[in-house]
């Protein structure tokens, strides 16, 4: 970066005798802690139920202790042995699920291919008809009572219920408790410097010649503002990209695939190039980007993007990422997560920055995969089960940026961000990895 001063003693300095002030962008350590999600083998000879399994498994061991604390010596009891203890109090340690009718379904798919039933457009997968269920790994049970919300209910989430069966059948709920925010392994003072962008939604199949995203990149590279300003962007550090960079939209993904000799795909090369010069960068795909649809989604791949892969600066990551930039954990989705929350509730009131939180206490990263988020069928372990506590945690493309610091039960201290559709908002995040301050910036023409 180099902006030019000139001496205020003398106004009328030649050109030849200007100063010019250079500024270096500062540099921090990035850790990829996301090799799980490419390294772990997949079975699809496997049922889902594989994966609910491993879930369940891996987080009663978690729940028992909490339980205990919470509710003293109430018995643990599985499924199988409520029989024997109708209408006595006890605690159920089980993963939710939430019948649904309009949840998607192949079965209903291919009724309406043959044109069985009438085909219907929906925005969420709710009616009057959804039931609430716990099930461990032999039964179901339907919950009831008036701490049973079908709005706060999403399949996959795995809890403790305390509460006593009635002789029809079914299950009175009267307190629950979820697993809670991973420890933090050190409370020490965080020693990072430096400031974090993250933008998702760029949409550039759509927008790469937009005012919005040219004043973003010059303000990103230090092309743009006075001295104060360049001089401030030596502070960012890396610049997280969180998905549908190359499309924004299902119909464009289509476009994209089929697009003659790849030119929207060197388009997108040559912008994510021409950024990986002045800044490090992270660069997660989404929904609509060319990679699996499968969660995890694995990075781009190279022969895409072969003049920005070249770069040491330039690093395709998967989606969900988890990072390391000194020593703050970095995690986040481009999305999908939350957006599948949100149609399994059918809750438009509760924001994406509360169902970040919630996702936290559930420690899990996308509870409604496989059920209805498409993920990969891995049954040794549930890749999803968060196993550290982050710093920063966000989620991309949502409708506008939101964040809160989330204060927890053992002194977790965590940045929450929901990361706007830059593509409809022209708005990036900036996270200060001293202080976890967080801010937007616009773009607007």
């Amino acid at each position: 970066m180099v902006h030019k001063t000139g001496e205020t003693a003398n106004s009328l300095t030649s050109p030849g005798e200007e100063k010019l002030q250079v500024y270096v962008r500062k540099q921090a350590q990035c850790k990829n802690l996301s090799e799980k999600f490419i390294q772990t083998k997949n079975n699809y000879s496997k049922q889902f139920a594989h994966i609910y399994s491993a879930r369940l498994g891996e987080l009663r061991d978690v729940l028992i202790p909490r339980v205990r604390a919470k509710w003293g010596k109430v018995p643990i009891v599985k499924l199988a042995e409520l029989e024997n203890l109708e209408g006595e109090e006890c605690v159920l340690i089980g993963t939710l699920y939430k019948h649904q009718l309009w949840k998607p379904s192949i079965l209903r798919e291919l009724s309406d291919d043959h044109q069985l039933m009438f085909p219907s457009s929906r925005s969420d997968y709710c009616s009057e008809d959804d039931l609430p269920f716990l099930e461990d790994e032999m039964l179901r049970i339907k919950l009831i009572g008036e701490k049973v919300n079908l709005k706060e209910i999403v399949t996959g989430v795995v809890c403790a219920i305390l509460g006593n069966e009635n002789s029809d059948g079914t299950f009175t709920v009267k307190e629950w408790c979820f697993p809670g925010c991973v420890a933090k392994e050190s409370l020490k003072e965080s020693t990072a410097k430096g400031n974090l962008v993250i933008v998702s939604g760029l949409d550039l199949s759509n927008s790469h010649m937009s005012l919005e995203v040219s004043l973003f990149v010059e303000w990103l590279s230090g092309m743009a503002g006075a001295a104060t300003v360049q001089k401030d962007n030596t502070s960012i550090v890396r610049l997280i990209i969180a998905g549908n960079t190359v499309s924004g939209n299902g119909t464009q993904s289509a476009t994209v695939a089929a697009a003659n000799n790849g030119e929207i795909l060197k388009t997108v090369d040559s912008f994510l190039s021409n950024i990986a010069m002045h800044c490090f960068v992270s660069l997660m795909p989404g929904e609509h980007d060319p990679t699996n649809i499968m969660l995890p989604q694995r990075p781009l791949h190279p022969c895409l993007l072969p003049k920005s892969t070249r770069l040491e600066s330039f690093k395709c990551v998967t989606n969900p990422w988890i990072g390391k930039i000194e020593d703050r954990v970095i995690v986040g989705t481009s999305g999908q997560s939350v957006q599948d929350i949100i149609k399994a509730t059918g809750d438009t009131v509760t924001s994406p920055l509360e169902w970040l939180e919630k996702t936290l206490l559930w420690r899990h990263l996308c509870p409604t995969a496989p059920d209805t988020l498409l993920a990969c069928p891995y049954y040794e372990q549930d890749l999803f089960i968060m196993k550290e506590c982050p710093d920063i945690y966000f989620v991309g493309n949502a409708e506008k940026f939101e964040t809160k610091l989330w204060k927890g039960e053992e002194n977790q201290t965590v940045r929450l961000v929901s990361v706007p559709n830059f593509s409809n908002t022209h708005t990036a995040a900036i996270i200060n990895l001293e202080n976890l301050d967080a801010r937007f910036v616009s773009f607007h023409g």
